[in-house]
């Protein structure tokens, strides 16, 4: 065994499944990669949900043999049957010697079945190799598979003094066409993308993807809030042409002709209950949220605890104004020690702007809140 060949192949298998980002939801992302005699001799991910599993193309991709092979793989082989038949005991079929994941699969489904059928059949089973980063390449997978709710990012592209508009309501363009690059991508990767109906409003947005010429995107699903505001059904978001549904949340008896969907929720702080809102979203599949809306939409996120991780985009630029737009409004911390607060934070440039990301702080082992910066710390222990 070679700690550092372990990792360098892993690795590779990491940046295989980063492929499939945008398209294997509900799935987790899986990349592989097969060793023999210190060559790759087979390599494959899951491209689509219902698509075969990454072992599958992997093996297809070694011409089928793979008999005494290490078999590196981002995620414990799945021992049930899905959509497509498991992969344990096809590779116990093609007898490799030593399979190495980098976690083990959180689905009760599986759950260590796959690893232990395998060392059932005298195959050696390694777990750990470059575990932080498989979980945080599949933590959107992790958070509904334990909880059955989505993992919510909330974005937000800001001034540097914290406006993402003017008094007046201008807001195109705070950040750099870069950034919005970034967005897109963030888009394609979303299962659902929820804004607030006054965003929709003013600002009119469609919410779909658009990634550069000769790249094919995925358009989320659009969530939009009715906190007791007129939703015009002219808007973009419901008359620009996409594959993507778009659902309304509304607390209130109302109709709304243009939207594939209204989820009738609780009434809540601004509204709407988001917590109640994340529990059907997730009930309905949707893993993942992106959260893009005004500071109002932002401080409901906050206020009832269901954003996970931050992506503020900061621009080189100074708006000011007491009345200016900021990025999470709401009543606020009464004191510092009621702040909101966030670790595992990284600073990247993104053109002109800066990039801040990182995870909401929660409660060492509490049962109410997704923590997968807590794991990852303990994934590295």
């Amino acid at each position: 065994m070679d700690d550092e060949l372990d990792q360098r192949y892993m690795e590779r298998a990491l940046a295989l499944a980063a492929k499939g980002r945008g398209w294997t939801s509900p799935n987790p992302m899986v990349g592989c990669v097969i060793v023999r005699g210190g060559a790759v001799i087979g390599e494959g991910y899951h491209e689509r949900a219902g698509g075969p599993h990454a072992e599958i193309n992997a093996i297809e991709s070694a011409g089928g043999d793979i008999a005494d092979a290490t078999v590196y793989v981002t995620l414990e082989p799945c021992a049930h049957h899905g959509r497509t038949p498991p992969c344990a005991p096809e590779l116990i079929q093609r007898r490799p010697a030593r399979v190495v994941a980098a976690m083990e699969d959180p689905n009760p489904k599986v759950a260590g079945e796959g690893a232990a059928q395998l060392r059932a059949a005298g195959v050696a089973v390694d777990i750990g190799v470059c575990a932080e980063a498989a979980r945080t390449l599949n933590e959107a997978y992790i958070k509904h598979i334990t909880t059955g709710r989505p993992f919510v990012i909330a974005k937000c592209g800001m001034s540097l003094d914290g406006k993402i508009a003017t008094r007046t309501g201008d807001s195109r363009w705070v950040t750099g066409e870069a950034s919005r690059r970034v967005v897109h991508e963030l888009r394609h990767a979303a299962d659902a993308i929820l804004t607030g109906s006054r965003t929709v409003m003013l600002d009119d947005p469609s919410l779909t993807t658009r990634l550069p010429k000769g790249r094919e995107g995925r358009d989320p699903i659009r969530v939009v809030l009715d906190a007791d505001e007129y939703l015009d059904s002219a808007r973009r978001v419901f008359t620009v042409e996409s594959p993507a549904p778009v659902w309304v949340a509304a607390s209130e008896p109302r109709e709304y002709p243009r939207a594939d969907e209204v989820i009738r929720v609780l009434p809540g702080p601004g509204g709407i209950d988001m917590a109640h809102l994340m529990e059907e979203l997730g009930a309905r599949g949707v893993i993942s949220v992106l959260i893009e809306g005004g500071g109002a939409t932002h401080a409901s996120a906050f206020e009832a605890g269901v954003v996970d991780k931050v992506m503020f985009f900061v621009a080189p630029k100074i708006i000011g104004g007491a009345e200016a737009v900021t990025a999470v409004e709401g009543r606020g911390a009464a004191s510092l020690e009621e702040a909101i607060m966030l670790e595992a934070m990284t600073a990247r440039p993104v053109g002109e702007d800066v990039l801040i990301e990182a995870y909401v702080a929660r409660k060492r082992g509490s049962d109410e809140a997704f923590d997968i910066a807590g794991t990852a710390r303990e994934a590295e222990q």
